[in-house]
């Protein structure tokens, strides 16, 4: 009854709300007044008096004028300050001197400590009422926004116990911290608690969300914090990143959810500059898909090491255009000149004449289609990209004597069961041998999933959860490698100033993640419950449910980053060298054109014989799945062995002679 009273209370308009003051502050005005006089004669006798209320009545105007040629009345009651104070004492000290004045003047029976008393209780009465309604509503208020417990005490968790205390959403209820120094102090009139103490205070204080305010914490650290916080039933959130924070792009009260890097807890090594900067600084440099995930990641690092020139290769224009316009800015301040380069690495004549007329020192060669499922829906399309847009960017490269090339590739590249990770496999060894034969300095650079990738599961699990569900996963038991899109183009710089030329280099990737569990994990900071609508256990629930829709196309249950399982370490704790098969020149190009002369006919059949005849394990674990392949029409020679023969190359991408001499750069 009171709530719904004060919520109308605080929805009238703005005149009405002043003459209810002015009514309010009156009554309090000759209330205070008769409460003086009875402290001051101990007895009630002066209400029968009429010259009494005569000395109030002239005094209450004075009062009430005063409040408002002080502006007391256009406070807004909400942000009512001490300034308010000052006004109200100001006014009331006007209004006892004029009661002590007329007081004195007609002869008043008032007497003269009564003007003295009645300044004191009407300041309290008066600057009371107005405090009380803020704390009234202040806490109606707060019974709409979210309640949340701030995790960390430092001086982020105070600049944001600040932010909520004066936003309009969120309503601090306590404060955590693993310090045992701050444990059991009061910061902002909030009591420091130690974590072992949220399951209560969830619990108590009606928490609906906890609120991280450790941006300077390690990954290791936040990973732990998270871990105990999972099994709480509230959304888990946090402050932008220290580096976001003391570079302005991001405010103290800028939530996010959790980063899934510090679901991972894996801390990234820094970099070594030396190896950042020999393929680089003061260099003209290269890079072929600069609109994808990677590459734009690559040209981002890039710059910060001051090339010359840094050229953006890729045949998505809105891709090259956003590349193109988020590097330009920062690239002027470094003076690094940008030029973007519409091309596909499919047009050997366009890479060519790209390479020579930059002269270009180093390519990242990060163009590639990677979408599994995709390549294995679009198979001619998948092989003549990865394969021989490959091919031409490398024999380019190698014909105008560029002294290193980094081939990104993939940890699907290993035992392939898909199209797209035999491709990138078979480019590998178009690198491995060229490598043997040229000037320039071949390297491969394999690992495994990147967060925050164009298609990574990441992205579409959050969005899957804030639909309501369900989350779509392939198998229980599959599981990925991740590391940050930021780490792996660092270590992808740094293994390629490594090279000695056909290097196989892999990053440790750390421990594999079960996609089921991050799914979960990520459901519970969410505040919500996971649940498997098709397990055994009928009176299983929850709020968002996980479905296991079975491997598509080419998937595998286990990525793997080693063929043989042998690796020599480097100097960089995250790069490992391997050892793998190649083939040599000569074999490689009988092989090769006679997968281009399977392309025309579209013979997947064969196309995948042929795939299997090379060294690059792949072993097939669906049918075939092209959506322009017909049983019908085509001779079936599945798993078929094929004899590897000499074919020409005729017109297209592979019109160059793969035998041609390759030059040396001057």
């Amino acid at each position: 009854m009171i709530e719904k009273l004060l919520s109308r209370l605080f929805q009238l308009k703005r005149r009405q709300k002043l003459a209810i003051q002015i009514i309010a502050d009156s009554f309090i005005v000759v209330v205070t007044f008769a409460a003086a006089m009875a402290l001051r004669l101990e007895h009630f006798d002066f209400a029968s008096k009429p010259e009494v209320w005569l000395a109030i009545a002239l005094s209450l105007p004075v009062a009430i004028i005063a409040f408002m040629q002080l502006g007391f009345y256009r406070s807004v009651i909400r942000y009512i300050s001490r300034r308010a104070l000052r006004v109200i004492l100001l006014g009331i000290f006007a209004s006892s001197v004029a009661l002590f004045a007329f007081s004195q003047l007609l002869d008043l029976p008032i007497p003269r400590s009564v003007p003295a008393i009645y300044a004191v209780l009407a300041t309290i009465s008066v600057g009371g009422a107005r405090f009380l309604l803020q704390l009234l509503f202040l806490h109606q208020q707060d019974q709409q926004k979210t309640r949340v417990i701030v995790y960390g005490a430092g001086e982020s968790g105070r600049q944001l116990l600040n932010a909520l205390q004066h936003g309009r959403e969120y309503a601090p209820v306590a404060l955590v911290d693993d310090s045992v120094a701050l444990q059991g102090t009061d910061i902002g009139g909030y009591r420091v608690h130690s974590p072992n103490s949220l399951e209560q205070l969830v619990s108590n204080r009606k928490a609906q969300m906890i609120l991280l305010a450790v941006p300077s914490a390690s990954r290791t650290a936040r990973k732990a914090i998270l871990e105990r916080l999972e099994p709480l039933p509230v959304h888990i959130q946090t402050i932008p990143g220290i580096a976001d924070l003391v570079s302005g792009d991001a405010q103290i009260n800028e939530f996010r959810e959790v980063p899934i890097e510090d679901l991972l807890g894996r801390d990234p090594v820094p970099p070594r500059v030396e190896l950042m900067d020999a393929n680089i600084r003061e260099k003209a440099v290269l890079v072929t898909g600069a609109g994808g995930s990677i590459g734009s990641e690559l040209c981002r690092q890039i710059i910060q090491y001051r090339p010359a020139k840094v050229v953006l290769f890729d045949v998505s224009e809105i891709a090259l255009y956003s590349i193109d316009m988020e590097l330009k800015a920062l690239a002027a301040e470094l003076n690094v000149e940008i030029i973007p380069v519409l091309g596909s690495i499919q047009d050997f004549s366009r890479v060519e004449n790209t390479l020579t007329f930059f002269n270009i020192d180093t390519v990242y060669h990060a163009a590639a289609y990677k979408h599994v499922p995709l390549v294995e829906e679009n198979v001619i399309e998948g092989l003549r990209n990865n394969i021989f847009g490959t091919l031409n960017v490398a024999r380019a490269a190698a014909s105008c004597g560029i002294e290193n090339f980094i081939l990104i590739s993939t940890d699907k590249a290993v035992r392939p069961t898909n199209i797209m990770g035999a491709s990138k496999r078979m480019a590998e060894l178009i690198c491995q041998a060229l490598a043997e034969r040229t000037q320039t300095r071949f390297s491969m650079v394999r690992f495994g999933n990147v967060l925050g990738s164009s298609g990574s599961v990441i992205p579409r699990f959050r969005q899957q959860i804030e639909a309501g569900g369900p989350i779509t996963v392939t198998h229980p038991e599959i599981t990925r490698y991740f590391m940050t899109i930021h780490e792996a183009a660092q270590l992808v710089i740094q293994a390629g100033a490594m090279a000695k030329g056909g290097d196989v280099f892999v990053l440790d990737m750390g421990e594999p993640v079960r996609i089921v569990d991050l799914a979960k994990r990520m459901v519970k900071l969410s505040g919500l419950t996971p649940y498997f609508p098709n397990s055994a256990d009928k009176d299983a629930g929850g709020d968002i449910p996980i479905v296991f829709t079975g491997l598509r196309h080419g998937e595998k249950l286990y990525e793997e980053l080693l063929i043989d399982n042998t690796t020599t370490r480097t100097d960089h704790p995250r790069i490992l060298t391997a050892k793998e098969r190649s083939m040599s020149w000569p074999d490689l190009q009988r092989l090769l054109d006679q997968l281009s002369a399977r392309f025309a006919d579209n013979d997947i059949n064969s196309i995948r014989a042929i795939l299997r005849s090379a060294p690059t394990g792949y072993a097939p674990s669906s049918d075939i799945a092209d959506v322009l392949w017909s049983k019908d029409l085509l001779k079936p020679a599945q798993d078929q062995d094929i004899t590897v023969e000499s074919v020409s190359l005729k017109g297209g991408i592979s019109s160059v002679p793969l035998a041609a001499p390759l030059q040396a750069k001057n």
